[in-house]
This record gives structure tokens, C-alpha cells and sequence, in this order.
């Protein structure tokens, strides 16, 4: 399959509703010979980058808009814009790829419609970008809602903010502590000829120069180091682990976390981790085999613990909450286009759901570490603020942390360029039990 049509059709999948990235892309790759593959990924996941305004520049370009049942055409067309303004290929050959592949879509009205576009863009585009550059949406390649939300939260930083959203994100490892000090690995590094640094914050990160095959990793397939970005590692030192303590690792796949918990603490009792759906646990337990690590895996909906817990209290609990992932969008770009405005109050209230249904579980004076990978405060500090306001056995500790901004409650880290992706930390402790 030619490449701009996989990812062509990959992109369909995500404007429709009916897909993300991530479960899209797949069955796309495994069509395309596997010389194509990195260009697939980057076609589907730069459009996807660089949607909002691409989407406005086709707007200048089109007559009228495509009709719902045409989003093929569409993202074939989005396709051929990325690569007219954000790749090296020439533009005869990405215009004559992208207007080919009509034909496979069984459309061949839209041959012409794609031909004449592209070539005007390739004309007229650059001028008629620079016109719309006061417009935000296409200054910061975000969706109305999004930059003006950031905007708003954040007035000093919103467009650094933006600006590391569009970047690439840095390649970033764990050094596994059961087998090397961060110092070692990265001399294993240097001796293998990768060129790397220390995290600023992590005790475990180490900042990749350039991405690399994890295959060439020393001692990546014995465990010896994962992939995780700066700010997830900091979960697993903010929950104060010790011998003998049983944890909950709640919505935990893909298991970074998991396992960084018990790396960190060799001698935890226990660690029950729990996501709702099992097919994301499987890639859970092959992290956890990789590692040679072991915890007791549910599939479940947390907030029932009727379900799943079995009266045992817990003296920590991580609870990386489900949200809008509004932090990490420079590794998954279509965020952009998937994300609502009205999807955030509905995330803010799942996640007091979730704090709510799992506090009994969580001995008197116990520690539980609240976490997600959103910028925006209403799935944050507000939902924190909410919290400790209808439960009286709770009360906030301070983090232990010098990364990001100090918010009403907890610390707010913002996706940096070259550095740790956008997170939020809170951590919490049971000082009684909740009064019936």
C-alpha cells in the first residue's frame, strides 16, 4: 500500500471519531512494506501535529467543506499539505503520490480536486499562512477550545506551552535500580557510543541525545532500563515507599508506573494493579515479565471496589487518574483532534468518582499520590480542592519537588521543550476514617 494512503487512512479513522492514532495506525502499518513504515508514522503523526492549522490553510484552499462520509479525502488532503510545508519531499512527488492514491479510495472525482488544491498550496500556501498567523489557532497549531483554555490557565506560559506541544518529544529511559545506579548505565551508554545526560529531576531518567532502536540499549531486553518520560518517573519516589507495604497502582496501564514501583522497593508486600480493560493489562504483564517483576493485575472499573478489593487496606495509593492528556500531546498529536471542550468536566468528575470510591481503601495513615498527564487545572488542583472539602480524614502533604509550579494544591509541570512532559502531582494522607 503507498504510505500516504495508510496513513491517509489511518487519519480518517481519528476525524471520524471512530479511532485514535494508536489503534488506527496499526493495521495501516501492516500493509506497507516495512521500508515505509517510518514514513507512515511520520505522515500520520505530523498532520495530525499540525492539523488545527492545516485544517484552516484547506478551508482558504476548498470551494466547500468535505461531507462527513468523505474524511479519506480529507485527511488525503491534510496528508499532502504536511508534506508540502513540513517535510523534504519534493513537491511533484508529493503531490502526484497523494492525488494516486484517489484511485484506492474509490473515489476518482476527488483526483482533480486534490490535484488542483495541492498545486495552489504549493502556489499560494506560504502567503496565505502568513495572513492567517493572527489568528492563534493557526500561530499555535491547537484547537480554539485548547488554546484558549491554556491561555486562560496559563497567561505567562501558554505559548511555550504550544510550542512544546508541537516539538518532538525527547527519547527518555528509567535506569532499573535493581541493577544499575543511573552513573553505570550511563557509562554503558558512552561505551556503546549513545550519546546521553541526567534527567534534572528523576534520581532514574537519563535524556537521550537523539531517539534509538530500544533493541540497541544495553540490557534493554534483561530489564536493565525502560522508556518512560522525566515526569512519570517522579510518581514512584513522591509515594514513600518502605518494606512491607501493600499498594494500589489504580488505572495502570501501560505499567510504567507498575514497575517503577517495584524497582524502586524490593520489598513491598504487594502491588494490585488495576485497569478497566484487560487487553491493556496484557501489555502490563509483558512489561512486568521484561523486568522480571511480579504484581496482582484486576480488570475493572476501580470505583467499584466491591468488585475487586478484598477489605485489605492499603498504605499507598497511586491513582493516575484518566484525563485529558493535555500534557503529553507532542507524543500523541491527535490528541488535538479527538479531545472536547466538553470532554474536561466530565474527566474532573470521573476523577472525584475515583479518589472518592478509593479513599476507604486506604489505611488511616496512609498516603495516597494523585497524578495525571493534564495542563489544564480543572482535572487538577480543582478536583484536589474539591476533594479534600467533602472528606474530612484527608489532608495535603507537601511534595517533595522541585519540578514545575506550586499550585493551590499540588505542583503543576508543564511540557518543556527537550525536557519532562506535562503532568500533576498531589499527594494526599488519611489522617481518620471517613465519618459515615
Amino acid at each position: 500500500m503507498n504510505p500516504r494512503l495508510a496513513a491517509a487512512r489511518a487519519l480518517a479513522a481519528v476525524l471520524s471519531g471512530k479511532a485514535s492514532l494508536n489503534s488506527s495506525l496499526p493495521a495501516q502499518l501492516d500493509k506497507v512494506e516495512e521500508r515505509d513504515r517510518g514514513l507512515v508514522q511520520d505522515l500520520a503523526f505530523g498532520t495530525a501535529r499540525w492539523q488545527p492549522r492545516l485544517d484552516l490553510l484547506a478551508a482558504q484552499l476548498l470551494q466547500k467543506p468535505f461531507k462527513a462520509a468523505d474524511a479519506d479525502v480529507q485527511a488525503l488532503l491534510l496528508v499532502g499539505l504536511y508534506q508540502l510545508f513540513y517535510t523534504r519531499i519534493p513537491a511533484h512527488a508529493a503531490i502526484g503520490e497523494t492525488v494516486g492514491c484517489a484511485d484506492k479510495l474509490k473515489k476518482p472525482w476527488a483526483k482533480g480536486l486534490l490535484n488542483a488544491v495541492l498545486r495552489r498550496a504549493q502556489r499560494e500556501g506560504e502567503a496565505l499562512l502568513a495572513d492567517m498567523e493572527r489568528d492563534p489557532v493557526v500561530r499555535t497549531a491547537h484547537p480554539r477550545w485548547l488554546q484558549k483554555a491554556l491561555k486562560a490557565c496559563w497567561p505567562q506560559q501558554w505559548e511555550a506551552i504550544c510550542a512544546a506541544n508541537n516539538a518532538h518529544p525527547p527519547m527518555i529511559l528509567r535506569v532499573n535500580r535493581r541493577h544499575h545506579s543511573r552513573d553505570a548505565y550511563l557509562a554503558l551508554l558512552t561505551e556503546t557510543g549513545i550519546s546521553a545526560s541526567p534527567c534534572q529531576y528523576s534520581r532514574d531518567g537519563i535524556l537521550l541525545a537523539e531517539a534509538c532502536d530500544v533493541r540497541g540499549l544495553p540490557g534493554f531486553a534483561e530489564g536493565w532500563v525502560s522508556v518512560q518520560d522525566e515526569a512519570a518517573q517522579l510518581a514512584a519516589d513522591l509515594m514513600e515507599l518502605a518494606p512491607g507495604q501493600r499498594v494500589l497502582d489504580a488505572c495502570c496501564a501501560p505499567g510504567g508506573k507498575t514497575c517503577h514501583l517495584l524497582e524502586a522497593e524490593a520489598g513491598l508486600a504487594e502491588v494490585v494493579a488495576i485497569d478497566l480493560e484487560a487487553k491493556r493489562l496484557a501489555r502490563v504483564r509483558e512489561n512486568l515479565d521484561r523486568l522480571q517483576l511480579d504484581a496482582q493485575l484486576i480488570a475493572c472499573d476501580a470505583r467499584d471496589t466491591a468488585s475487586w478489593w478484598d477489605g485489605e487496606p492499603f498504605q499507598r495509593i497511586l491513582l493516575d487518574a484518566p484525563c485529558s492528556a493535555t500534557g503529553v500531546i507532542r507524543r500523541h498529536p491527535d490528541i488535538k483532534l479527538t479531545r472536547q471542550a466538553d470532554d474536561i468536566p466530565a474527566l474532573a468528575a470521573l476523577q472525584g468518582e475515583l479518589l472518592d470510591a478509593l479513599w476507604p481503601t486506604l489505611e488511616v495513615g496512609g498516603m495516597l499520590v494523585y497524578a495525571t498527564c493534564s495542563s489544564l487545572p480543572t482535572e487538577n488542583t480543582e478536583v484536589i480542592e474539591a476533594f479534600l472539602a467533602r472528606t474530612p480524614g484527608a489532608r495535603e502533604l507537601d511534595l517533595a519537588l522541585e519540578a514545575g509550579l506550586r499550585q493551590p494544591h499540588g505542583r503543576q509541570l508543564l511540557a518543556q521543550e527537550g525536557g519532562h512532559d506535562g503532568f500533576y502531582y498531589a499527594k494526599l494522607i488519611k489522617i481518620a476514617a471517613s465519618r459515615g
